[in-house]
């Protein structure tokens, strides 16, 4: 869950970033009227963040300048357009640093100290006609370059610092990290400081991360946070935090006979109930009969398909009688198949978080948690990941059903590519056995921490128009091992064959 936010203590007014994470993250938005550092390497989104920052304050009605020393006005305009943004209301400063060819003129002083004077003057001088209440400066690179040392260097950004003091103007310094000396002084100059962090991965998109350094004078959420760029912006996806909400009465029952009884009676709200067995026993199956259980209900519910085409999914439940595309074309339902590498986990996070505060999901379903590993290539620390994921759940009294693979057909050994028995309230195992000459499904729940359960074996079958579960396998000794002994007297019926 997300750190718990706390109330600012002090009267301090915060100014929108636009966006709504970040605001998030800060508690409101940056301190007015300060000085703030913007830190990453090319391509961690600084320019993006500056751009949303002060598109918001053209949308509230605030001057904005974009001082701009290594990128033209056309370049910016372009990056504006291509998320669909116009930069009509901003005012964009693009100053020249290249140096006189006619450098031997100088005599008293190197070119560069006189190139600098003349970027800054020019650069306050338009600040000073503008007065603006928002600034981006990028990028300091280009300063460090022309300061040549860092105790000039210094003695600039400590400039900048004392000709904005008193001003009514939130300024973001853009830093690149081009320099290996003076940063740590730089961040001590600094109101506050905001990493941007960008991974490359084997597979799929790059992984960008947003830490906040420090805030002086204001409580935010440190830790690294996912972000993406999208068509769109910057986005960034806070740790989740859940509101409370109250829980529906009873449980959720599938509406098979043999099923309920298995469970006790059904799902509990707010728990988690993993679904395992190797590939082909029913998993996505039984979990299917949950969410129309759901809709029959009357809640919606959200399903995010790894392995699956939506259509598949949608026809393989329309043969066994799920209404599940008449629940889609009504919006009860919501449906996502999921691409591998397309997103990050804090970004899937988000999706869920959605659904379930803004769609009233009451079910959600994860299939299978083995697609979910595989389509977040780079992913540290998944199990940390899905627990927040899941306590955010529990917290709003969703019903969450996962499901997994295991590897293998038959046998006593089928390792799991990740361990999560211990997170799951509720554990049903599936399994194949043989027996009198034909492959049988046999179905059990080996863990139920909110009831009592059966501990017996029932026989699983499917279709050919409904999902069906028989007697307790009591003349049989070894099923789950997939290799069972028969102990005499006749394989039990599972109940009458439909026409």
């Amino acid at each position: 869950m997300r750190d718990d936010r706390a109330k600012p203590t002090t009267s301090q007014t915060v100014v929108s970033t636009g966006i709504a994470g970040l605001d998030n993250l800060l508690c409101g938005g940056l301190p007015a009227d300060r000085l703030h550092l913007i830190q990453g390497r090319p391509g961690a989104g600084k320019t993006t963040l500056a751009l949303q920052f002060l598109l918001e304050g053209a949308r509230r009605g605030e001057r904005g300048v974009y001082v701009t020393l290594s990128e033209t006005s056309s370049e910016l305009r372009g990056i504006a357009a291509s998320h669909g943004w116009s930069l009509d209301n901003v005012e964009l400063c693009q100053l020249h640093t290249a140096a006189s060819e006619e450098d031997d003129r100088y005599t008293l002083y190197h070119p560069a100290e006189i190139e600098l004077g003349e970027v800054s003057g020019e650069m306050l001088r338009m600040i000073d006609n503008v007065q603006p209440t928002r600034v981006a400066l990028d990028s300091l690179s280009e300063l460090r370059l022309l300061s040549r040392d860092a105790l000039r260097y210094r003695r600039q950004i400590l400039a900048l610092k004392q000709f904005f003091a008193g001003r009514t103007c939130t300024v973001l310094l853009i830093d690149d990290h081009s320099g290996t000396d003076g940063d740590a002084q730089l961040e001590s100059l600094a109101h506050g400081v905001i990493r941007l962090d960008q991974q490359s991965v084997e597979y799929g998109i790059a992984r960008r991360r947003i830490e906040i350094v420090k805030m002086r004078g204001v409580p935010f959420v440190g830790g690294y946070h996912d972000a993406t760029i999208r068509t769109g912006g910057l986005a960034v996806f806070p740790r989740l935090q859940a509101e409370a909400r109250s829980a529906p009465p009873g449980n959720l029952a599938a509406g098979v006979q043999g099923l309920d009884d298995l469970l006790g009676g059904g799902l509990s709200w707010g728990t988690v109930t993993l679904i395992t067995g190797p590939a082909g026993t029913g998993k996505t199956t039984v979990a299917s009969q949950y969410l129309a259980s759901a809709l029959a209900a009357g809640y919606p519910v959200s399903a995010f398909l790894f392995d699956e085409r939506h259509a598949t999914f949608v026809g393989r439940a329309e043969a066994l009688g799920l209404p599940f595309a008449s629940a889609i074309s009504s919006r009860q339902m919501h449906m996502a198949q999921i691409q591998p590498g397309s997103f990050v986990a804090g970004e899937f996070a988000d999706r869920v978080r959605q659904q379930v505060e803004d769609g009233g999901a009451r079910l959600v379903l994860i299939d299978t948690i083995n697609g979910f590993l595989a389509a977040l290539p780079g992913l540290t620390s998944p199990v940390l990941r899905l627990y927040e994921l899941l306590t955010y759940l529990n917290e709003m009294h969703v019903a969450t059903v996962l499901v997994m693979a295991q590897q293998g057909i038959l046998g006593a050994a089928m390792p799991v590519p990740l361990d999560i028995s211990y997170i799951a309230d509720t554990v049903v195992l599936l399994r194949f056995f043989e027996a009198s000459g034909a492959v049988h499904r046999a179905i059990s729940v080996v863990k139920k921490r909110t009831g009592p359960h059966e501990s017996t074996i029932r026989e699983l079958q499917i279709g050919p128009d409904r999902l069906r579960v028989g007697a307790a396998l009591t003349h049989f000794q070894g099923v789950l091992t997939g290799v069972p002994s028969f102990t005499g007297g006749m394989l039990p019926d599972v109940g009458p064959k439909q026409p």
